[in-house]
């Protein structure tokens, strides 16, 4: 995190620094980032740098908490769903919410895309860490079993992983074309296979 003299700049400081992380690190990978084009565009020392970040890591670690927790301002309001909303369109509702605000902040969604090809050792590491969205989930399929929607031999960890994972794949394709609608159309396909499976009943 950063240091103390970086939270002791006045918030027009703070924020050109800010904007500066996010523009080097919407257009390359964090491997491929650079703290001189940083420092540059931030209008800064690269001694001064050092003395608000211990390095590239910590700055891009602070800019991931503020873009996390902007986004789950937006997609944990799942909650003000109608109560008899199930898991599926509880899911729905955070991808569309989250879709929306991509097109909002263009940058942030490229550094999440970024980020997901990169294969340094920090960003796999980082990867590794649960996201608070995958605990949102997990929490609406339990609900889910326990109001016996969902049959309960399923591993909720399994299903958002089976999902993200699927997600990950279309938004990589889609993503090379900026085609959110069909994206979003694809996936509201997929949770639909899921909801109802493939079988003939």
């Amino acid at each position: 995190m950063p240091k103390d003299t970086f939270f002791n700049l006045n918030e027009a400081k703070k924020q050109r620094i800010f904007d500066a992380a996010v523009d080097e690190f919407s257009q390359r990978r964090f491997s491929e980032a650079s703290i001189n084009q940083v420092v540059k565009n931030a209008e800064i020392s690269r001694g001064s740098f050092y003395q608000y970040f211990k390095d590239k890591e910590d700055l891009y670690l602070y800019v991931l908490k503020q873009i996390g927790k902007e986004k789950m301002d937006i997609i944990s309001r799942v909650g003000e769903l109608k109560p008899d909303a199930d898991f599926f369109e509880g899911f729905m509702y955070m991808f569309r919410s989250a879709m929306e605000w991509s097109r909002t902040k263009p940058r942030y969604y490229k550094i999440g895309m970024l980020m997901e090809t990169d294969d340094s050792r920090f960003i796999s590491e980082l990867r590794k860490t649960l996201p608070e969205a995958f605990e949102i989930l997990g929490g609406l399929i339990r609900r889910d079993m326990n109001l016996g929607r969902i049959r309960p031999d399923i591993d909720p960890a399994l299903v958002v992983e089976i999902i993200y994972t699927l997600n990950l794949h279309l938004v990589f394709q889609y993503f090379k074309v900026d085609d959110k609608d069909e994206l979003e159309k694809k996936v509201s396909e997929i949770i639909g296979i899921l909801k109802h499976g493939i079988v003939n009943k």
